[in-house]
């Protein structure tokens, strides 16, 4: 008996293990927009944010900057400069 018990428990546990996910950020754009659903997913499919923010216009849904943008450079010449204190 206590063996069918605790196939029965182990059973249960692995059936309510949820899968991991993938990256939800594409890397190749740099504007994803978040949509607050069931569940809540990322489309990263924009090239700017006004681009995304008239698809998010009307829905729950928000703009955000892609952390992951594969393409991201500092602009030619571009030098940080040391602040003095």
């Amino acid at each position: 008996m206590r063996i069918l018990a605790s196939a029965i428990l182990a059973g249960a546990t692995l059936a309510t293990a949820a899968p991991a996910r993938a990256q939800t950020y594409d890397p190749t754009y740099p504007v994803c927009l978040h949509i607050f659903g069931r569940p809540p997913y990322y489309e990263c499919r924009y090239t700017s944010l006004p681009q995304c923010n008239a698809s998010a216009s009307g829905r729950a849904a928000q703009c955000v900057i892609n952390p992951y943008f594969a393409h991201a450079e500092e602009p030619a010449g571009y030098r940080r400069h040391r602040r003095l204190y």
